[in-house]
């Protein structure tokens, strides 16, 4: 299992931030190596493998609340994620050794905390989601004032590669009231596409950006690893079709 610490800068010592890779595990092709998706047709075993050597290089006693995703805005409490995965996108936690855990293939993991690192949350954010207000959904169940809250974006499809149709665009321009240009930093989110005419390429760490900023977050870090462009280490369900999960992954460690 390849798991990468992060630290981003200005957060709070004792949150500490993690990513898997596709790399070190137990899977065979087409879900090698490190798949953690029990749902995406790998040997069961295989998964509960590398689930194990996840939970393993994470501060000892960790538990992971999985979820059931479902490219909505439901964000619900960790523990209650414990035993069985909640059907939600989002969830959080102000206790130590409970790791919020979102898995992501291409959509945008988002991991939040406040700057005393008392409460932490993970959110899955595909372009449904997102448009839809996700991002929104897990910064009011935080019960923070934004300012005081720190975003970190993890990887995920790239501007180049996340071709989407006009409706992509227009679900974003029109939910665009919290930004204060009319929709100008939206639209430059997205570019037409070289190849298919009334398509786009879509920037979802700039949409996620803009989201965050709209509702009065100013710490934001993006990592700005492109999953489709890097098949050695990132599973990318656009560019496979049939192919793993990876982890991203928040947790108190006091």
């Amino acid at each position: 299992m390849s798991l990468v610490e992060v630290s981003p800068r200005g957060w709070p010592g004792n949150v500490r931030l993690f990513y898997t890779t596709r790399i070190g595990g137990h899977s065979k092709p087409p879900f090698d190596e490190s798949n953690v998706g029990f749902h995406v047709g790998d040997d069961a075993g295989a998964v509960r493998a590398n689930r194990a050597d996840l939970r393993a290089g994470l501060p000892a006693g960790t538990q992971i609340a999985w979820l059931e995703q479902v490219h909505g805005t439901e964000i619900v409490p960790a523990v209650d994620s414990l035993q069985a995965p909640c059907r939600a996108d989002a969830s959080w936690t102000g206790e130590d050794r409970v790791a919020c855990a979102v898995m992501v293939a291409d959509c945008l993991p988002v991991l939040l905390t406040d700057r005393s690192g008392s409460v932490i949350a993970a959110v899955h954010a595909g372009w449904r989601g997102l448009a839809a207000g996700v991002l929104e959904s897990a910064v009011s169940a935080l019960d923070v004032v934004p300012r005081e809250l720190c975003a970190w974006l993890g990887p995920a499809i790239g501007r180049n590669a996340f071709e989407v149709g006009a409706e992509v665009r227009s679900a974003f321009l029109q939910g665009n009231e919290l930004q204060g240009d009319e929709g100008g930093s939206v639209a430059a989110c997205f570019r037409a596409s070289p190849i298919r005419p009334g398509h786009y390429l879509a920037d979802l760490n700039g949409l996620a950006m803009l989201r965050l900023r709209g509702i009065g977050l100013n710490t934001i870090e993006s990592l700005d690893l492109c999953t489709f462009g890097d098949p050695h280490r990132f599973f990318s369900y656009r560019r496979d079709g049939t192919t793993g999960r990876m982890a991203c992954l928040i947790v108190r460690d006091n």
